[in-house]
């Protein structure tokens, strides 16, 4: 069974911040490594602290981060961002049970 992917407001807001090259490398990347796949965590990485539970990716010098909802077999992208600054924010997503 392979997971469908959804995406916050905050995640969409901030891609369209992005430059047009970077969008079509990350949407590449999510097309070729998150779009129906079986299992999302072989690409990435779980976090840890406060912020346990949730995943990234690496692409690049960007980070996405994500929430992978077994039960239902979805991936929410909650935000992308500069790997220097994504991390420093807090996470508003809220998680379902």
């Amino acid at each position: 069974m392979t997971y469908s992917i959804i995406t916050t407001e905050k995640f969409d807001k901030a891609f369209k911040k992005l430059d047009r090259q970077t969008q079509k490398i990350i949407q590449s990347w999510i097309d070729k490594n998150l779009v129906n796949c079986e299992n999302p965590r072989i690409h990435g990485k779980g976090l840890t602290s406060e912020k346990t539970g949730y995943w990234r990716y690496r692409v690049g010098k960007y980070r996405i981060l994500a929430d992978i909802r077994d039960n239902i077999l979805i991936l929410v992208l909650i935000d992308i961002g500069h790997r220097d600054k994504i991390y420093k924010e807090e996470i508003t997503q809220s998680r379902h049970k």
